[in-house]
């Protein structure tokens, strides 16, 4: 690889080649999708989420989406993305726009853009990284990472002058696949929902130590309330979980209420029926990230939906 990456030097080695800028991933990483359009567009974001929607730049040409899983890797989102940032510049490309979780919008910048759908691709709404980059005025790239606590997950969408082959790339023999640009919210949280079986609420508010869900719209209880009422049969539970300061009964009680009070905001203010919904509390017992840091206790506060049936 001729652009190597300097902060991961060690743990990378050289892909089959991936889109137009040949990017090498880090050791261990797997292919699980290759997308491949001769003829598409891509909406590439050039911005953070605002209230007026996400800022775009409609791309079009040859649009190749590919997604890998790295398992077992204890790199961060910031240092796999650092390193494929590094090999973009080094090929000619310019940086548009670049944000973590919380700068790009959170939960509403994750479903306004471009994501290969579940199973191929994994989004933490918590924990994920973008970039956006253009070479000239034909050519882009969009780069999403994510990471879950046993892996992570590399979205690249490459947009390519019309009728042009990737740079080291064989002519795919692949089939057009036509993913939808902008897709919304609701939808995209049901395909995750059904696809994993559960998803957590992002942005629930709740004052320190407090189980009142505080006032306000929750773009994610908009999200769950229209998934039931486009599919009556499906029955949920509401899942609470902490941070692990305090005592293991304190906080399953904790956890518990504050599941309790998203339950009774769906069904007095959404008009979910209170048969489908159950509520229970977990505690610190099923972290997602570690307790050892601050940045770790605030993601493990949290409250899931767990699709029973359907």
């Amino acid at each position: 690889m001729r652009h190597a990456a300097a902060l991961v030097a060690a743990c990378m080695v050289a892909a089959p080649p991936v889109l137009a800028l040949d990017l090498a991933l880090p050791k261990g990483a797997e292919q699980i999708s290759d997308r491949a359009s001769p003829l598409d567009s891509y909406a590439l974001p050039t911005g953070p989420f605002a209230e007026t929607g996400l800022p775009v730049r409609r791309m079009e040409g040859r649009v190749d989406r590919q997604t890998w899983r790295i398992s077992g890797t204890g790199l961060t989102t910031l240092q796999i993305l650092a390193a494929l940032r590094k090999q973009v510049l080094a090929a000619g490309y310019e940086v548009v726009f670049e944000c973590n979780d919380v700068d790009c919008g959170g939960f509403d910048f994750r479903f306004a853009t471009e994501v290969v759908p579940a199973p191929d691709m994994h989004v933490d709404v918590r924990n994920y990284r973008f970039l956006s980059a253009t070479h000239g005025d034909s050519e882009a790239t969009g780069i999403l990472v994510s990471r879950t606590r046993n892996a992570a997950y590399v979205q690249i969408i490459l947009v390519s002058p019309d009728g042009a082959l990737p740079l080291g790339m064989a002519p795919s023999t692949a089939p057009d696949v036509q993913t939808p640009v902008g897709s919304s919210a609701d939808a995209s949280f049901a395909d995750r929902l059904i696809a994993q079986g559960h998803v957590a609420l992002d942005r629930l508010t709740f004052a320190t130590g407090s189980d009142a869900l505080a006032p306000g719209e929750y773009a994610s209880l908009d999200a769950l309330a229209e998934f039931a009422q486009e599919n009556p049969n499906a029955t949920m539970v509401l899942v609470g979980h902490t941070d692990a300061v305090g005592a293991l009964e304190q906080n399953i009680s904790l956890s518990r209420r504050r599941a309790q009070s998203v339950r009774a905001r769906l069904i007095d203010r959404h008009e979910v029926s209170a048969d489908r919904l159950q509520a229970e509390g977990m505690g610190y017992l099923a972290p997602v990230a570690s307790n050892l840091t601050a940045e770790g206790r605030e993601l493990n506060r949290r409250v899931e939906v767990v699709l029973l049936s359907r």
